[in-house]
């Protein structure tokens, strides 16, 4: 095991030594690669805006549920998605989660990667369920796949302190029991010839014929793939130990988020919008934008962060649309976040640093597509030079919501819930030559018992028919595990600003930016995500993504005013109206006056003739509680009425009362459990 008990005592002298290797790093021979170079690169904002030098392509080994091969077929959506799952016909297994299993002096590994040729992991991410799971040992072979160069227990190494230190070796959400955490190792790990991880566990085997007992493991690591040429200095304890100063450095920087913005100039971007008004600023010269921030201010905030609109267009190139909120990686929520490129205060200023360049003009101009006025104030754009070459790329972004869009469970036992299967949704299409450097996910969920994010995601590179990149799952693309609504904003890729969405009728917003694991194409990227519930339900599903190309790059998405200026949700019939059928009035839609006790909450199933599968659910009350509900009526008279009302084995005492008066009493014989 490789431990890194230096780190904890590197000195001043050695953070002033590593400033001295970042000012110096043009003495890197241009086509050398190695943990240096790769450290470099990772916190220089402005390698991602050229395309890279030397070329790679980013891909992806992972546990996803190996039955899904084809579109169109029932297991397209399989969702068994974790090593060491066995599927068995009769006494033979026929599909393992691994790429296999080697036998290794005695000892048997299950192969989590293997790859030939130069390249380097630059993302590796899992979670784990079962006794003692997590504890196996995690071995990673470069270049000698008889020794390995890397030994330990997969939490050691992946958020421990066996390689190195957060916030590249990390778990979030810290708000979360460790085991359930999703595990990010996020420091580079480069090879010259090959490359092979394995996991041994004495918990780790076969299921059985009946299904029985195994640690779960799931695994997903990015790796980039450099073509042949490429000189690559392979990870070594002795290149750990040379580049301790430069280390030290970068996980300083990246754990304060010092951007190390150059400023040579800015501008005021600031502006009172009227509804359906909106303004325009312009940049000349050959220069490039390193940091863009805004405050917005309006009598509905929230409204305001999805109405108000951000386009840029480089050079008369539109490449950027999308509201400002969700731009800056909060939904349409006040919300505290910061990455490595986005930083919003809660209530305040919200900035992004990605790098921007143009070669002669660059026009921000800001819509506000509401119905209300709009505020942006302590709004400016700081710049500084470019020399754009031929490797130098424009930064785009697009944004499109998916409203009310319907999707269920499927495989095998979930499939009785649901008549409606998952889908695949298109978080973007590109045609052309760049790079896709991000994402960010807004997802208002109907369901209040129900978790929406069992769907992979699915990445097509210069148009492949199986995704390279194929998934375990939307929070594990996200970094987090299990589900879980904690939140974490401390991460320099990775966040969860809210999540309360995960199981409640709410909003969770994810991100995912990339530096090391950005993805090149030279023809065409489509990226996918699979939106997976427990149960069927209704969602608002709001991708915003980001990349850098070529000039002239096609996108699928374009400008959609008329989804900016919707209400947002903020209720379940935001996003689900009621039917409004003349009559008819749901439970859920009724005014609460009084409530001396116990939880009120909209409650989900599927099959029980409810209408839009919810129902008005009151419960954790103490004996001698009460709850009123009113409705209200345009005009007075005698009417029939019919109502809808719940039992269980262990619920169902209700009397009701109109206007004061009896009118139906039933009781119902409770069981004590």
């Amino acid at each position: 095991m490789y431990k890194n008990s230096f780190f904890r005592k590197a000195s001043m002298i050695f953070i002033l030594t590593g400033t001295i290797l970042f000012l110096n790093s043009g003495c890197i021979k241009k086509k050398t690669v190695s943990i240096e170079s790769l450290l470099i690169e990772m916190v220089d904002r402005s390698s991602l805006a050229r395309f890279p030098d030397p070329v790679f392509v980013t891909k992806q080994f992972s546990s996803y549920d190996r039955r899904s091969v084809e579109k169109d077929q029932p297991s397209w959506f399989a969702n068994r998605d974790h090593g060491g799952w066995v599927e068995w016909t009769g006494d033979y297994p026929t599909h393992l989660n691994f790429v296999r299993i080697d036998s290794v002096n005695g000892r048997r590994e299950f192969v989590m990667m293997d790859a030939e040729g130069s390249g380097a992991i630059v993302r590796f991410w899992t979670t784990f369920a079962g006794k003692n799971s997590g504890r196996g040992i995690l071995r990673i072979y470069v270049d000698d796949y008889s020794v390995p160069a890397i030994e330990g227990t997969a939490f050691d190494i992946l958020s421990g302190d066996a390689l190195t230190t957060p916030p590249l070796a990390t778990s979030v959400s810290e708000l979360t029991p460790y085991e359930q955490r999703g595990h990010n190792l996020y420091f580079p790990i480069p090879y010259s010839k090959r490359c092979k991880v394995t996991y041994e566990s004495d918990n780790l085997h076969e299921v059985g014929p009946d299904r029985t007992g195994t640690e779960a493991i799931y695994y997903v690591i990015n790796y980039r793939d450099y073509k042949p040429g490429a000189k690559v200095i392979p990870w070594s304890p002795s290149e750990m130990e040379k580049n301790q100063a430069l280390i030290t450095n970068v996980q300083k920087r990246l754990a304060d988020k010092e951007r190390g913005v150059v400023e040579k100039a800015r501008i005021d971007l600031n502006a009172n919008l009227k509804p359906q008004e909106s303004k325009s600023f312009t940049l000349s010269g050959s220069n490039a934008i390193e940091q863009l921030a805004m405050e917005i201010k309006a009598d509905d905030k929230e409204q305001a962060l999805r109405s108000t609109v951000l386009e840029i267009a480089f050079d008369g190139e539109r490449t950027v649309w999308t509201p400002v909120g969700d731009f800056y990686g909060i939904g349409y929520h006040s919300l505290y976040t910061s990455t490595w490129y986005t930083q919003a205060e809660k209530d305040g200023l919200m900035s992004a640093f990605w790098v921007m360049p143009f070669k002669r003009e660059c026009v921000i101009t800001l819509h506000n597509f509401g119905d209300q006025e709009v505020t942006v104030t302590n709004a400016f754009v700081s710049y500084n030079d470019w020399k754009w070459d031929n490797r130098s790329m424009y930064f785009g972004a697009a944004w499109q919501q998916y409203t009310g869009v319907v999707a269920g469970p499927s495989d095998e036992a979930w499939a009785f819930r649901s008549h409606s299967p998952p889908l695949d949704l298109n978080y973007v299409t590109l045609q052309g030559k760049g790079v896709y450097v991000g994402d960010a996910l807004a997802i208002f969920n109907t369901r209040q018992d129900s978790w929406w994010g069992e769907g992979d995601e699915k990445i097509y590179v210069d148009g492949e028919e199986f995704p390279s990149h194929f998934g375990t799952g939307t929070e594990d693309y996200y970094g987090y595990a299990w589900c879980l609504p904690a939140a974490f904003t401390d991460h320099p890729f990775i966040a969860q600003p809210v999540g309360e969405g995960s199981f409640n009728v709410a909003l969770t917003v994810n991100s995912r930016f990339r530096a090391l694991d950005g993805i090149p194409f030279h023809k065409s990227i489509q990226v996918d995500m699979e939106l997976w519930p427990w149960y069927i339900a209704k969602f608002n599903f709001a991708p915003v993504v980001m990349w850098y190309a070529m000039p002239e790059v096609s996108v699928n998405i374009s400008p959609r005013p008329e989804d900016a200026r919707l209400p947002v949700a903020r209720s379940f019939r935001d996003v689900s109206p009621t039917h409004y059928e003349k009559g008819i009035i749901e439970g859920e839609d009724m005014f609460v006056s009084n409530k001396t006790g116990g939880n009120l909450s909209s409650q989900s199933a599927h099959g029980f003739g409810w209408s839009d599968n919810m129902c008005l659910f009151w419960g954790g009350g103490a004996v001698g509680d009460e709850i009123t509900l009113h409705f209200f009526m345009k005009e007075g008279g005698k009417f029939n009425v019919k109502a809808a009302f719940c039992v269980s084995y262990n619920y169902g005492i209700f009397s009701i009362s109109l206007n004061g008066k009896q009118a139906l009493s039933r009781l119902m014989v409770t069981i004590q459990r």
